[in-house]
């Protein structure tokens, strides 16, 4: 069979989602929601699904090359990484909480350690990262800044009673909604202006979670509030420009749910925004986000020389040939018992001087 050269310009932009961990049939599954590859797919981007399970964060390399990150749901990250105190909780309180998130407080350490791996490798190379839910929180973490443990006992209990928030509802996964203030002059405004009132600049977005962001760390800047004042999201202003490559995003809600239930309809025509630069507010998230990983892939790219292949002169194409000559009667020799063959001497003589050179 011809060998054919490796062409590095046919490599799609590729996406890494960290998988999420359950038990099926009294065995560890690993899975990733649908909605996110679908998206991704669609606007010409490879999802690269990266296991968790134990020892992967030390084969991140393998991975290479990496276009652009996307972090999703999953178990509340060990408050170790961010709050010692665990925010001051008795023992009662932290078991009451256990015991009503209890498909959410375990705490996955592997997990852990991928993404806070993999936040901090998009951060030093400017790789595009958009997190999602526990997405948002890991990047938060990851530059310093801390979550509340949890928003009903911390946030809600000091709200006023016409500003509190339910953020989780168990009955009503994908339907449950809340309202958000979008803050002018960031992308999210941008990409929902032509969708909002001038004067009430806000938006019902899917909502799913019990912890959120307490102290956003310094580098950020919020995009949306909730009425009881916690950030739903944020962006790295230093860090964003889709079409030059650069996308530092976390929403602590999901657009990808934010559709019409009977239709693949998004609840906002620039959902899909998110996603591209993740619902038609979906696309237009998913859209910015595509837009910098394809832009970011062709920058890597073209800052990769590939080596041409090697033109031999006809001097040394005559060598190579009385090489592979040589071996091959080597090779005969050897299948026959070693039987020397008169007039081959000088053809042996050859392999002989190659393999002495070799051992230099």
């Amino acid at each position: 069979m011809e060998s054919t050269a490796f062409d590095i310009s046919m490599i799609l932009p590729r996406v890494l989602i960290v998988s999420r961990r359950t038990v099926r049939k009294n065995k560890f599954v690993d899975f990733v929601g649908e909605y996110h590859l679908d998206l991704i797919i669609s606007y010409g981007v490879v999802p690269v699904i990266l296991p968790r399970v134990n020892g992967v964060h030390m084969l991140l390399q393998s991975f290479e090359p990496i276009h652009g990150v996307l972090l999703c749901e999953g178990e509340d990250i060990d408050p170790s990484l961010y709050d010692a105190e665990l925010s001051d909780f008795s023992i009662e309180e932290l078991e009451e909480i256990r015991q009503f998130h209890a498909s959410d407080t375990s705490i996955d350490s592997e997990k852990d350690i991928i993404e806070l791996r993999l936040v901090k490798l998009c951060l030093e190379r400017n790789i595009p990262y958009l997190g999602i839910c526990r997405g948002s929180q890991v990047l938060n973490v990851a530059c310093g800044g801390t979550l509340y443990q949890d928003i009903k006992k911390e946030v809600s209990k000091e709200s006023l009673e016409g500003q509190r928030v339910v953020h989780i509802n168990y009955e009503n996964y994908d339907g449950h909604k809340h309202v958000v203030k979008v803050v002018k002059n960031t992308p999210l405004h941008q990409w929902f202006k032509d969708s909002l009132d001038e004067n009430e600049i806000k938006i019902m977005v899917n909502s799913y979670h019990h912890q959120g962001v307490k102290k956003l760390a310094q580098r950020f800047v919020p995009t949306t509030f909730a009425p009881d004042g916690l950030v739903e999201g944020y962006y790295d202003p230093d860090a964003y420009n889709p079409q030059e490559g650069k996308f530092i995003m976390g929403l602590q809600f999901h657009p990808e749910r934010m559709r019409d239930p009977d239709s693949d309809n998004f609840d906002y025509p620039r959902c899909a925004s998110a996603y591209q630069g993740i619902s038609n507010f979906m696309i237009v998230i998913m859209q910015e986000f595509v837009k910098a990983v394809i832009t970011y892939e062709k920058k890597l790219r073209s800052s990769v020389s590939v080596p041409k292949t090697l033109q031999l002169n006809p001097e040394m194409k005559k060598k190579r040939r009385i090489i592979v000559r040589s071996f091959s009667i080597a090779k005969s020799m050897y299948s026959s018992g070693n039987r020397f063959v008169s007039g081959q001497e000088s053809k042996l003589e050859v392999v002989a001087n190659f393999l002495e050179v070799s051992k230099k």
